[in-house]
């Protein structure tokens, strides 16, 4: 039986360099295929220029590159595009690249599925099949820059891990792949210009401050209350809203930076004063800011969108309260891209 080649983009430089070495080649001809792995994203050994042709058929021979490719490609009137992201095992996943005046923002997947339940979300209808390998998420990265600067004349400027699965339930790769983006290895991009988005998993929020990563954190909350944070997102139940301000608390007094609770209203769900009155409660107890986000409905169901009045109602409640509050109106409409919401469409 013919053993499976193994993906070359899992060993480190190190690595690779002690691979070079024990077949009697140099060191430093490990870095160079690093360089080209990560810096240059190439996709096939025969792309390493400086490499000469027998270690590259030698390469061949021993790894693949397991890069990913974008499927199929959506643009939106508004200048949204949302990729369908096939991986080497034919799973998809979607990415959109997100753009506006000041900036160009790549909203990324972190699993195949979603290993949460969260009602309103189009993923939570797909189990969670597997965990992105780093390399997969660094490639949505690489592929959203290209678009950028293809359609939008610009860089990549901004990433946000809200795309399909639970970023926190997928730590070790999550971590990894924010490493090599912001790695002058890989694309250099600053830590500040990334965002994580979970769901709100208390003990890793608690891990996050611990390996005092660099990155910002948003919180997906939608209600301050248990009862209807429960009926929106069930796994609440096991991790409540106390246990959530603690790790919050718990991250803000390791970090000193503030975090973004994003919040969608719902008609007839979270559209009461009472429900306007807890989320301002909840946000006192952490620097913060809040990012109201309408919502783009998956169907025609429970979940609709609240009125302009509530949304208003939210925006002078929070500020009469100063804090920090925006609304990010959904993008992509015409092609059914609303990050955070993304739907494997197969």
């Amino acid at each position: 039986m013919v053993s499976e080649k193994k993906d070359i983009r899992a060993l480190s430089k190190e690595e690779l360099r002690s691979f070079f070495e024990s077949i009697g080649d140099k060191a430093f001809r490990g870095t160079q295929v690093y360089d080209w792995l990560w810096s240059k994203g190439i996709h096939s050994f025969d792309d390493m220029t400086n490499i000469s042709k027998e270690t590259r058929k030698h390469l061949d021979e021993n790894f693949v590159i397991n890069h990913i490719k974008v499927d199929h490609l959506q643009k939106s009137n508004d200048g949204t595009i949302k990729n369908a992201v096939k991986l080497h095992d034919d799973l998809v996943v979607e990415s959109v690249l997100i753009p506006t005046k000041k900036r160009t923002t790549a909203c990324v997947s972190s699993q195949v599925g979603c290993s949460l339940d969260c009602t309103f979300c189009a993923t939570a209808k797909l189990k969670r099949m597997r965990n992105l390998n780093p390399d997969e998420i660094y490639d949505q990265v690489v592929a959203i820059d290209k678009e950028s600067r293809l359609y939008h004349d610009k860089p990549l400027s901004n990433i946000v891990f809200m795309g399909m699965g639970e970023p926190l339930m997928n730590y070790k790769n999550v971590l990894e792949s924010i490493e090599k983006i912001t790695s002058d290895d890989g694309l250099g991009m600053s830590p500040k210009r990334i965002t994580v988005s979970t769901s709100g998993v208390p003990k890793m929020i608690k891990k996050l401050a611990d390996d005092e990563v660099k990155f910002n954190l948003a919180v997906s909350l939608h209600s301050a209350i248990q009862e209807t944070r429960e009926q929106i997102m069930p796994f609440a139940k096991n991790f409540t809203l106390p246990d959530l301000r603690e790790s919050l608390e718990y991250w803000y007094n390791k970090t000193k930076r503030k975090i973004t609770y994003e919040y969608i209203v719902w008609k007839d769900i979270n559209d009461k004063w009472a429900d306007i009155e807890a989320l301002v409660t909840f946000c006192k107890y952490v620097p913060c800011k809040v990012n109201i986000i309408e919502y783009n409905p998956i169907d025609d169901g429970h979940f609709q969108q609240a009125s302009s009045i509530v949304i208003d109602d939210y925006i002078q409640a929070l500020e009469h309260d100063r804090i920090p509050v925006t609304v990010r109106r959904s993008r992509g409409k015409d092609i059914d891209a609303a990050c955070g919401q993304l739907a494997n469409k197969q």
